[in-house]
């Protein structure tokens, strides 16, 4: 019996960046079961929800499964596919000879995407995609709850 097929889609949000975030995930299995998670942080950017979303959604999954990332962040699709490996070469620096951010979320997410056997999909953001903007919804709530309301 081949791996369980699951169809990921991801969004982070964060009001100030630096400032309260939140993230989503719309997890569609093969067998059409669907979950939702979001959570957030009080203190974050857009860049650690957008990492964040993805690291919950796999670390959700019960086993190894064949999935499809579907996320509207460059920054995550293209560090996780093509800059991380130059990243580690250079010890956790860029091309610029700078410090890569949010170095402890990639090494997690590198961890679990090893579980898996993972499609990368970009979406454009706000562009109708039903579950992307789903995703999005989640972290903007998670993030909306995190505001503090000045007295």
């Amino acid at each position: 019996m081949g791996k369980s097929r699951v169809a990921i889609y991801t969004d982070g949000a964060c009001s100030g960046n630096p400032g309260p975030g939140g993230w989503g995930a719309v997890l569609r299995f093969g067998d059409g079961e669907e979950r939702r998670i979001s959570g957030g942080s009080d203190d974050t950017t857009n860049n650690r929800m957008e990492l964040t979303a993805v690291i919950m959604a796999l670390a959700a999954l019960a086993g190894p499964c064949s999935v499809c990332v579907n996320t509207d962040s460059t920054y995550v699709k293209n560090g996780i596919t093509d800059w991380i490996n130059k990243w580690k070469l250079n010890g956790w620096r860029t091309s610029n000879k700078s410090a890569v951010k949010n170095v402890d979320l990639w090494v997690e997410l590198e961890r679990l995407t090893l579980l898996h056997s993972i499609e990368w999909r970009w979406v454009k953001a706000h562009a109708g995609d039903e579950y992307n903007e789903e995703a999005d919804m989640l972290a903007r709530g998670e993030a909306e709850r995190r505001m503090v309301t000045p007295k």
